[in-house]
């Protein structure tokens, strides 16, 4: 709880400088000072009395706090999300900024908007989904101010991924970043929020050890399918898709030498060039219903909306190949293999969650990494909030310097007049300096002579606080 007399003290000294500013200004913003935040240790909300507050938030789910089944309703494709960025600059007003990251693990939106629109965005972003509010809040996330800043900031280190300390996440940020910023939904704040991410991520990884002798998902595909084929280069592999994941997952499967290693995807070039390069061969994707009993390995990761391998093609091929085990791994979100696949005998489907259990081992080995990084993480945090803090007190600033050069320009053109008079020069320097020095302190010495005890004493703390400091005196009590 902060010390009310401390708050009125530092309100005060605001309202002290708009008497100096003078009774007619129409002030809109009034800040906390950085000297009681930092002796309270405690970093609010910047105090907007007649206009509106711009609060930082980001509403999630992800691997942690959603099943797959739910993660899959809040997947979205790049121009999906262009999409949903003109809608929330629409339902929002054109000052609301946005961007959304969605990944495998992870969909999340980030806002700078009034903290009254917080329901209203949950509403929107349940809607997306097409899941009831009460849902979100079962599986969802939502962090305000500096807990939001703190989510990002881990998050773009690699702190909240499956993987710990997987640097991937910090591209797909990237990407979510320029697709807001050419929807037009980025604006100062996430900048900001979004850079120092950037910033804080890199020391984390050329600070600590967060990312080594990590585990990637791609390993522990590997992993999980050596645990059913003891030999790996006497099996086919299929892998459908040919995204980062599948090129990772690829590369990994390489050094154990597989049989074959066949890709297949909707755009039959780009797969070929990939197959090209761990000297395997490409396919269509419809030829995978008659070709899947070949495969003793399937991987898939594509960026599709429906399952691209259906419960009757691997029914017909688990026929075909006399019920000889199948592995698949599904790492798509949406799933790419319908889920009821699963129930099938002698199919061993995974999907990405089940991925999770074999990366913990690895997390459970690097606390003192996860204990730096968080440390660097909270360095990150306090340098936003302050850049919040700073450009919201930039109005009150610009204005105190406009009232203060129409009081100069005011004494000069007297001084001028004086001058032009005749006057003695080092006379008319004593009244240009009295005359600037009457108008800069006439605001806190009314209000020093206010009737009000409780104003009076605020008035002492604002005159020392604003003219005396270093200077040393008895200090007269008002009672």
């Amino acid at each position: 709880m902060y010390h009310y007399k401390k708050i009125c003290q530092v309100s005060w000294t605001t309202k002290c400088l708009e008497k100096t500013l003078g009774d007619q200004a129409d002030w809109e913003w009034a800040c906390f000072g950085p000297d009681f935040v930092n002796q309270s240790n405690t970093l609010t909300h910047n105090v907007c009395l007649t206009g509106a507050i711009m609060s930082v938030w980001a509403l999630g789910l992800n691997h942690n706090t959603a099943p797959i089944n739910v993660r899959e309703q809040f997947a979205f494709a790049a121009d999906q999300v262009k999409t949903l960025l003109a809608d929330f600059k629409y339902q929002f007003g054109a000052e609301a900024e946005a961007a959304v990251l969605s990944t495998c693990n992870r969909t999340e939106i980030y806002c700078a908007l009034e903290p009254s629109y917080l329901e209203q965005t949950k509403d929107w972003f349940a809607a997306l989904g097409r899941v009831d509010k009460s849902t979100l809040q079962t599986h969802g996330y939502s962090h305000e101010h500096d807990l939001a800043a703190r989510h990002a900031f881990r998050v773009a280190s690699g702190l909240d991924s499956m993987v710990l300390g997987e640097p991937q996440i910090l591209g797909q940020i990237k990407t979510a970043v320029q697709t807001a910023r050419h929807a037009g939904a980025l604006g100062s704040t996430l900048n900001q929020l979004f850079e120092r991410s950037f910033s804080v991520a890199k020391r984390v990884r050329s600070s600590t050890e967060i990312g080594s002798h990590s585990i990637s998902m791609a390993a522990a595909a590997v992993k999980l399918a050596s645990q059913l084929f003891e030999d790996l280069s006497k099996i086919n592999i299929l892998f459908v898709g040919s995204g980062e994941m599948i090129e990772l997952c690829m590369t990994h499967f390489a050094t154990r030498n597989p049989k074959t290693m066949t890709v297949a995807n909707r755009n039959f070039d780009k797969g070929q060039l990939l197959a090209e390069r761990f000297h395997g061969q490409a396919m269509a994707l419809g030829q995978i219903p008659e070709m899947l009993h070949e495969y003793d390995a399937v991987i898939s990761c594509t960026a599709s909306t429906l399952p691209l391998i259906g419960l009757g093609a691997v029914e017909s091929a688990l026929k075909k190949r006399k019920h000889r085990p199948m592995f698949m791994l599904d790492l798509a979100v949406p799933r790419d293999i319908e889920p009821q696949v699963e129930g099938l005998k002698n199919v061993y489907l995974y999907s990405i969650d089940h991925l999770s259990h074999v990366v913990q081992n690895a997390k459970d080995n690097r606390q003192a990494a996860v204990s730096q990084a968080e440390s660097i993480v909270d360095e990150g945090v306090h340098g936003f909030l302050n850049w919040l803090h700073n450009r919201d007190d930039v109005p009150l600033i610009q204005r105190l310097h406009q009232k203060t050069d129409q009081w100069r320009e005011l004494e000069i053109a007297r001084a001028k007049k004086m001058l032009s008079k005749g006057e003695d020069v080092s006379l008319v320097l004593e009244a240009l300096s009295k005359g600037l020095t009457q108008k800069i302190i006439h605001g806190a010495i009314a209000q020093l002579h206010s009737e009000d005890t409780e104003s009076r004493d605020q008035a002492h703390y604002a005159i020392e606080h604003f003219f005396l400091q270093g200077c040393k005196g008895p200090r007269s009590q008002t009672h």
